[in-house]
């Protein structure tokens, strides 16, 4: 798992070394795009709506966002990318954080229309990813929405396939999302998986009002 050092020296490097794994559709890369594109299509059913971005990294997704005018905010633990964000969106309200402690209290009593995270949330341990699910809820308007792009399966058995067939470089430090296994934790709420590629899929999670 690479900490907030190694983010930073990754910051300047990322997007290429995304495009790169993206252009050969694989494993973890592969989809990338289609990802973020589907979350901003998700987004733009609401106008100008309030968006919470966890690790937005060099804001790829949220530039796009920010340049249509919707009221961005963000945590990232990355300084250096952060700083790459910054320069992007010099009105979005970004913050640097580790999200594995939560959300700062500069955001704590902030609803949100649209809580996003892309590739990030990978680097929670499954019990973690559900308490932080659970505590997001409440940052949002009725009908809002989380939406996960991430690295993630619909099933256990999909997963086992990719991490086979990537066997020589997968990261055993990441914790990959697994929809079957995640919805259990969320029987009443309206939630639903989206597969992107081989290895990407998307999560929404809906407060019902």
């Amino acid at each position: 798992m690479l900490d907030d050092k190694g983010f930073d020296l990754w910051a300047d490097g990322y997007d290429k070394s995304v495009q790169l794994s993206e252009g050969d559709n694989e494993y973890p890369f592969a989809g990338y795009k289609d990802v973020l594109n589907t979350i901003y299509n998700i987004v733009h059913r609401k106008e100008k709506a309030k968006v919470l971005d966890i690790g937005f990294g060099t804001g790829v997704l949220t530039k796009k966002l920010y340049d249509d005018g919707y009221e961005i905010y963000g945590i990232d633990f990355s300084e250096k990318m952060i700083e790459i964000a910054k320069k992007k969106m010099p009105l979005a309200n970004l913050i640097q954080y580790n999200f594995s402690k939560g959300l700062p209290e500069e955001f704590g009593n902030i609803k949100f229309d649209y809580i996003v995270s892309t590739y990030a949330m990978h680097h929670l341990e499954d019990k973690d990813k559900i308490k932080f699910i659970n505590k997001l809820k409440n940052q949002l308007f009725n009908d809002g929405e989380i939406i996960i792009g991430d690295i993630a399966f619909e099933t256990g058995r999909l997963l086992e396939q990719c991490k086979e067939k990537y066997a020589y470089y997968w990261d055993d430090e990441e914790i990959y999302f697994i929809f079957d296994e995640l919805k259990e934790f969320f029987p009443k709420e309206d939630i639903s998986f989206t597969t992107i590629s081989h290895c990407a899929g998307i999560i929404q999670l809906r407060k019902l009002p």
